[in-house]
């Protein structure tokens, strides 16, 4: 009995120090910063009309992490896959590619794509293509953001009206004291900026954001999920595209995921606890996809 004993706990002792030498490149930790395992973050997206996946646009475990999202989600539940990464103007183009008209090569003439379209995005969107899912090109083509940064919103007005589909219903709802867009009028490089940008800075972030919020609404399918990828400050903290998507549909049940880094992702830091439902947070010497 004795010498099972000591075998059991040998056993246990290597199992420790096998554990212990483990290293993840990442943890997830939910709205309260406790620790939990993927298969809740799954379970809960199952049971959302919205998932916001927010992202660090340059972090390739948050990218994998993404499409594994993708694909356990679309192995039961009808997804909808929008993207900031594509304008609304490109949505034809999008189209054509789902539909097999054109290829990657057409794609990329065709359409604005972000320079890590082909590393980041383009797996989420041939998943999409795979299945059958809509793919939503949803945010404001950068055009009109810049004009709302350079002159504020009432640049849009003298736009035409077939110009004026690309971006949400104006005027929008804009609430200058939502902390999201305060911060931003605070930040270090902000301060160097003339008066009137300084303002219209975080203008062009709402425009962003009313508009993606808008394109969510008018894609949303009953009993189908429909999971949105986009910069994290467009949903952390429940504001932005979470604040419109809210004004416009209050009993919306929205899921939101926040990406952030870490030198020891044991814990998560006070400073980044309660951004959203679920937190990833990564191991900050994870190389990113660009700099």
């Amino acid at each position: 009995m004795n010498r099972f004993i000591a075998i059991i706990v040998l056993v246990v002792f290597q199992f420790n120090a096998l554990t212990a030498q483990d290293k993840p490149a990442y943890r997830i930790f939910n709205k309260s910063g406790k620790h939990v395992k993927y298969k809740k973050l799954l379970k809960k997206a199952r049971k959302a009309d919205v998932i916001l996946f927010g992202e660090f646009h340059n972090n390739p475990v948050v990218h994998w992490l993404e499409l594994e999202l993708s694909k356990d989600l679309g192995d039961k539940e009808k997804l909808v896959m929008g993207f900031e990464m594509l304008e609304r103007d490109n949505q034809e183009a999008v189209n054509r590619y789902l539909a097999g008209e054109i290829d990657q090569k057409g794609l990329d003439t065709l359409a604005r794509l972000w320079s890590n379209y082909k590393t980041d995005y383009k797996p989420l969107v041939d998943y999409a293509k795979e299945k059958k899912f809509p793919v939503v090109a949803g945010n404001i083509p950068r055009r009109y953001a810049a004009m709302v940064f350079r002159k504020g919103f009432k640049a849009l007005d003298s736009l035409p009206e077939n110009e004026k589909k690309w971006i949400a219903a104006l005027p929008i709802a804009y609430d200058p004291d939502l902390p999201a867009y305060k911060a931003m009028t605070k930040m270090d490089h902000v301060n160097h900026m003339p008066p009137e940008m300084k303002e219209n800075m975080p203008k062009a972030q709402a425009i962003k954001d009313a508009t993606m919020a808008e394109s969510i609404l008018k894609n949303l399918k009953k009993n189908t999920v429909f999971i949105h990828f986009n910069g994290s400050y467009h949903s952390d903290n429940f504001e932005s595209i979470y604040y419109y998507l809210k004004k416009a549909k209050p009993d919306l049940n929205i899921l939101t995921i926040s990406s952030e880094t870490a030198e020891n992702i044991k814990k998560i830091p006070d400073d980044k606890k309660g951004k959203a439902d679920f937190t990833i947070l990564v191991d900050e010497d994870m190389t990113p996809t660009y700099l």
